[in-house]
């Protein structure tokens, strides 16, 4: 099979007109006919909105319930349930963005490890609040059961004050960086109803911060939290 005709078969017409606006953009910075490059682009602006607005995308939730086991120095373990929202682009590719709720809970952590002058009582278990863009790969004919790839990345938060516990010191309420890959089977629901799907997978979870303070809340230090588990899902 030719590249050309790759492109054509694979790529979405969505697709191929940001790809097409994307050049007319490059040359309207390299040419002296950059006004009427610029006019090409805000006029092509419709058709490409156009499809989200108008409802034509295809519109695609799931729901997910993920456990993950601490790996490395600091060890978390996290249980919680999350859902994504977005537009199934082609049917291979699927875009939006997500929100959930875990439940953190620390490993190692010694017993009563805080000095006297650390401020607050933190925990060795807390909620945390995760918000990220969430971008999902299909592998093979959506009718039947495929290979996807799911990739997360994004911010969380810890709920409430104090902070929680680590083997090392105290993770604080402060932002996080989340990135949460995954790699498993999709496995439709139905054949009449192929959009309706349970998806049954592997996953990575990393969290790095540097807000982290040693148990008497003198100094910070950086934390990386590693952590692998399952994941299973539903989409709709």
């Amino acid at each position: 099979m030719k590249i050309t005709d790759m492109k054509n078969e694979y790529l979405p017409a969505f697709g191929r007109k940001i790809m097409a606006m994307a050049v007319v953009l490059v040359a309207a910075v390299c040419t002296p006919s950059a006004k009427a490059q610029y006019a090409q682009i805000v006029n092509s602006l419709p058709d490409i909105l156009s499809p989200a607005l108008s409802g034509s995308m295809n519109y695609k939730g799931y729901i997910d319930v993920t456990g993950t086991f601490g790996v490395g120095k600091e060890r978390v373990n996290f249980i919680g349930v999350s859902t994504s929202q977005g537009f199934q682009y082609s049917s291979w590719f699927f875009m939006g963005a997500g929100i959930g709720i875990d439940a953190a809970m620390s490993v190692g952590v010694p017993n009563n490890p805080l000095g006297s002058s650390f401020p607050g009582s933190p925990s060795k278990t807390k909620a945390m609040l995760p918000l990220y863009s969430d971008f999902r790969f299909n592998i093979g004919n959506a009718s039947g059961t495929t290979v996807f790839i799911d990739l997360k990345a994004g911010a969380a938060w810890l709920l409430g004050g104090n902070g929680l516990l680590l083997s090392d010191g105290v993770l604080s309420n402060n932002t996080k960086f989340l990135f949460r890959p995954s790699i498993g089977v999709r496995i439709p629901t139905s054949s009449r109803s192929p959009k309706q799907a349970v998806n049954v997978g592997v996953t990575y979870q990393l969290l790095t911060a540097n807000n982290s303070w040693d148990y008497y809340g003198i100094y910070r230090y950086d934390t990386t939290l590693s952590s692998l588990g399952a994941t299973i899902s539903y989409e709709w």
